[in-house]
């Protein structure tokens, strides 16, 4: 098991990044509130990480913190629930948003998610009801860049990466990017998400 690792960011393409270590390239997946967390290409990085095994493939998720992969280790239990899902409810929102809709049994925020019908919804809030009791979650923090077309870019690319379709990622964007001219690409998933929520 990998549970961690370290080395120099090479690229990052949401959901996407490479990291060199010691001359071995590692392709890991990460969700956005971890994506956006990452510092520039060609600078070190460190992430708590989950390795999966099946037949046709070896997969390394990465996280910024060791409360986000406890997160996504739980949410892997929920039947119904694979690795990409875990990822895309974790990119939609972060662990404490996460864990105040299960208190709350919000099951209509959850379905907004992308893949995430009624049904899957619903077992999550059961399931995951007693745990979230129990955990101590690593506080949600952002590094912001500042936007400009490169940020509305890469925050529709994030979001189609999540499911969404081309059009709707753009319009999404669009329709938040207008009143945020300051904010980061991810600010503006987190605000796409959030009026999209609100609908």
């Amino acid at each position: 098991m990998i549970g961690r690792i370290r080395g120099i960011l090479l690229e990052k393409q949401a959901p996407f990044l490479l990291l060199d270590v010691q001359g071995v390239g590692y392709e890991i997946q990460a969700s956005l509130t971890t994506f956006f967390e990452l510092p520039d290409i060609d600078q070190p990085a460190t992430l708590h990480t989950h390795f999966v095994v099946r037949e046709d493939a070896q997969l390394l998720y990465g996280f910024s913190s060791l409360g986000e992969r406890q997160l996504f280790r739980e949410l892997i239990k929920v039947n119904g629930v694979g690795p990409k899902m875990a990822l895309a409810i974790l990119s939609g929102m972060n662990a404490a948003e996460f864990v105040n809709c299960v208190k709350g049994k919000d099951i209509a925020t959850l379905v907004r998610l992308p893949g995430v019908g009624k049904k899957t919804a619903e077992r999550l809030v059961v399931e995951m009801h007693d745990r979230v009791e129990k955990w101590a979650l690593a506080s949600d923090t952002t590094v912001a860049s500042p936007q400009g077309s490169g940020a509305v870019q890469e925050a529709e690319s994030a979001l189609v990466s999540l499911g969404y379709k081309e059009p709707e990622a753009a319009k999404m964007i669009g329709a938040v990017s207008a009143d945020n001219k300051e904010a980061s690409s991810a600010e503006l998933i987190r605000a796409a998400l959030k009026n999209k929520a609100a609908k």
